[in-house]
């Protein structure tokens, strides 16, 4: 099955394709919403919004372990991820798209991996999916009317607060495209769980590193109507891209093996309680 999990506005347009919602019970705690089981485009797809229904979780409350959990007890093995973003770059537009393909981590309140009681090590150099990154950018270049940048390196900010001025700076000064809130830890635990992850970015604003001549009003109304452009064309290229995503099942990636040899704990020092724990994400690598 795959999985969508959507951010913000595109949690709601999610909810409005139905389905039969289901309670997960993880080792964690509830994640984030029911998630529905439905169709699209005659694939199986598990929705999840992130923030819960309603949006009533901001991104440093959100529970990323339960919702990545959750996903992988479907029987979910590829994701696709939405995350409203600001930009950092004049030649990426609020309200076009784009994939990332780098993270810069500057979290600090959050658990960021399933293993906090053994030693576990994942290799996460290219943090998100290149297979179902590739499947992304053909279905982008089918699409009409939306601009959809295959690359750039998203900072991962705690928030709930925007960056100050000098923040801005320094991030466009790291080569930084992007500045959201939502991608990290969930690609990080996405990895930790064996799935193929990626994320569709939907820049809604130029941050504050570009002044804003119309003033705050005008810049949350032009935000709102960049979120609804984006969210749009997000929906439209999931769409196209699922089919495609739908093949890539079965077929093998580095992803689903990224517990291979990551595991260095003995594993006669594991303790039943933290085996049943992890039986889910590592019971053959225990064996």
């Amino acid at each position: 099955m795959i999985g969508i999990i959507g951010g913000t506005a595109l949690g709601q347009a999610l909810g409005a394709l139905g389905g039969t919602t289901t309670s997960v019970e993880t080792p964690y705690g509830a994640p984030s919403a029911p998630i529905a089981i439905t169709k699209v485009e005659g694939i199986d797809v598990a929705l999840l919004p992130r923030h819960g229904v309603g949006h009533t979780t901001p991104p440093s409350a959100v529970n990323y372990r339960a919702n990545i959990w959750a996903l992988k007890k479907l029987g979910v093995t590829h994701v696709l991820a939405t995350t409203a973003v600001g930009s950092l770059r004049e030649e990426v537009h609020p309200g076009e798209l784009l994939l990332p393909d780098q993270l810069i981590d500057r979290t600090n309140r959050r658990i960021g991996t399933f293993f906090d009681d053994v030693a576990v090590h994942v290799e996460f150099a290219q943090p998100f999916c290149e297979s179902v990154r590739t499947v992304l950018k053909t279905a982008a270049s089918t699409l009409t009317g939306t601009t959809v940048h295959p690359r750039g390196t998203y900072v991962v900010m705690e928030g709930p607060a925007f960056s100050t001025r000098a923040e801005s700076d320094l991030h466009r000064a790291w080569g930084a495209d992007l500045i959201g809130m939502t991608a990290l830890p969930e690609a990080k635990l996405a990895r930790e769980a064996e799935l193929c992850y990626a994320a569709i970015s939907l820049p809604t604003d130029y941050d504050c590193w570009r002044p804003h001549d119309g003033g705050r009003e005008a810049l949350l109304q032009e935000i709102r109507g960049n979120m609804v452009k984006a969210t749009a064309a997000a929906m439209s290229l999931v769409r196209a891209a699922l089919p495609s995503v739908a093949k890539l099942i079965g077929t093998p990636c580095h992803c689903q093996h990224a517990l291979d040899d990551a595991l260095f704990t003995d594993p006669k020092a594991i303790s039943e309680a933290a085996r049943k724990r992890h039986e889910l994400l590592f019971a053959r690598r225990l064996k």
